[in-house]
């Protein structure tokens, strides 16, 4: 949607500033410091899956099995708790169930439905994973990272989640051609 497409109260009348200070914005900086982060704690993983000599899963796996915790869930149920960029979930499961870290079962009323729960050998990995992550606690506060500074960060993040979400959901909304974006920024077609 071009700016003459939209309503007059949505055009932005300002002009642009150039690429080049968008890129030294601290929005720009926080968007690829989060992606930067989540690489290297998933290598953090990797490096920690390592040190334990374990190789029949990965980083991404052991994230996903730390997420189940002691809950019997569906794959859907599975992915709304977390986010695994680049990873198909559905495969992931199946390596593990395959590894002999999971457990699933189909629901006797609805043989659609695949449970999955953690085996012996998935809470043994996952006691390790939880080790680790308070060694992390630990070291955050070591220098300084209090839980209560992580408190604010973390309300920083879901505003921008916040944001981002309502974002996304106005740009689906002003797609061009969608009967509900026609009606309501342009009610005089009703007529």
């Amino acid at each position: 949607m071009t700016q003459s497409d939209m309503p007059a109260d949505l055009a932005v009348s300002d002009p642009q500033p150039p690429r080049s200070e968008l890129l030294q914005h601290p929005y720009y900086h926080t968007v690829l410091l989060f992606e930067r982060l989540h690489r290297q704690f998933l290598d953090v993983l990797k490096a920690e899956l390592d040190r334990l000599g374990v190789h029949d899963i990965n980083n991404i796996q052991s994230l996903i099995l730390y997420n189940i915790g002691d809950d019997e869930i569906t794959v859907g149920e599975l992915t709304s708790r977390g986010y695994y960029l680049g990873s198909n979930v559905s495969y992931n499961v199946k390596k593990m169930v395959e590894n002999g870290y999971l457990l699933q079962r189909r629901q006797d009323f609805d043989r659609r439905a695949i449970h999955i729960s953690i085996s012996d050998k998935g809470m043994q990995l996952r006691d390790g994973i939880s080790a680790v992550l308070q060694r992390h606690v630990a070291g955050l506060e070591d220098i300084g990272l209090t839980p209560e500074l992580l408190d604010q960060l973390n309300e920083i993040l879901t505003r921008i989640e916040r944001f981002w979400s309502g974002t996304a959901d106005f740009a689906r909304l002003m797609r061009r051609g969608d009967p509900l974006t026609e009606l309501v920024f342009q009610p005089q077609r009703l007529g």
